[in-house]
């Protein structure tokens, strides 16, 4: 046994027996000195991770996981010895993943429980990171993409440049992915560029494909995506002034948003009376901006200004 294969035992055993007393932070202290002279292994690592949850400790539950999901993925990564045959090779590799099939089964759940844990949005988009580069074939990988996107959303880090990458990265994936395509679908329809409103109705059809919201099986889930993405849709339209073109899709977005989505049907309902009032369809813009109206929220008092509007504009029409 080399310095570093002792090195890393007796600090491995101090660490266990710090834990036992009831010492958990001085466990984990002596752990890093295992893990730092043995980084490849998966015992310590899950030691450690174990030892970061009992201390609510999500990024360093987070360090640890991920690092052993390298190790984990790096099994079936590594070269074949000089003169071994295939089959044993496979065998070997087979042997190696069963036996440590535990240790990583723990490894990624626990990574991915940190992330949901985490109310830092920083300290969660770090996490997220470390995490995808530890697990790239997660099982989890399609709610991570979802935390992602949410901890890089408004109201978060907002960070729109990363919020894409990660999306289109997603995307490169997953091409069904409809977090993603609603996620890229709504960026681009709120982007002003040049080429924006085009990009946002592509993200939102592929998004209305993959929901099938028609379907006999179709959830309340997949209406509500497929009824945001016509949403979307809609008002990229009456960006491009395609006013009668944006009223069939805003319509079928208020039949599958109503009941699902407040603020996403009251944002149906204003285009709506916004596009009919511009097409001189009064009546029409009365009839859904009267129901906008009722629903609390942003739009309530610009629908309510539109309405007036509209029914001064009916008022001298007759």
């Amino acid at each position: 046994m080399n310095s570093s294969c002792r090195s890393s035992r007796r600090n491995w055993q101090l660490a266990q027996a710090y834990q036992a007393n009831g010492d958990l932070q001085k466990a984990l202290e002596y752990g890093d000195k295992a893990v730092a002279a043995s980084p490849r292994n998966l015992d310590i690592l899950v030691s450690q991770t174990s030892l970061a949850q009992q201390l609510k400790n999500s990024v360093k539950t987070e360090e640890y996981a991920s690092s052993g999901g390298a190790v984990c993925h790096s099994i079936a990564k590594q070269p074949k010895p000089e003169g071994m045959s295939e089959d044993d090779f496979a065998q070997k590799i087979g042997q190696e993943k069963a036996t440590e099939q535990n240790n990583c089964d723990f490894l990624e759940s626990s990574g991915f429980s940190a992330i949901t844990t985490e109310n830092d949005p920083k300290n969660r988009m770090a996490e997220i990171e470390k995490f995808s580069a530890g697990f790239p074939d997660s099982k989890f990988g399609a709610q991570v993409s979802n935390y992602a996107m949410y901890t890089l959303g408004p109201g978060q880090l907002n960070d729109s440049a990363r919020l894409v990458s990660f999306g289109e990265k997603t995307l490169a994936a997953d091409p069904n992915s409809l977090p993603a395509l609603l996620l890229l679908a709504n960026y681009y329809g709120d982007e002003s560029k040049p080429g924006s409103s085009a990009k946002a109705i592509s993200y939102a059809q592929k998004a209305i494909e993959v929901a099938k919201a028609d379907a006999p099986d179709a959830d309340k889930s997949r209406k509500l995506s497929a009824g945001t993405a016509h949403n979307t849709i809609g008002w990229a339209y009456l960006k491009q002034e395609k006013t009668s073109t944006a009223i069939p899709e805003l319509r079928t977005a208020a039949g599958l948003l109503k009941g699902a989505d407040d603020q996403q049907y009251a944002r149906a309902l204003y285009g709506l009376g916004f596009a009919y009032g511009k097409l001189n369809k009064l009546t029409e813009a009365r009839e859904v901006l009267t129901e906008a109206v009722k629903i609390p929220g942003p739009l309530q008092a610009m629908s309510q200004e539109l309405l007036t509007k509209v029914n001064s504009a009916r008022a001298k029409g007759n």
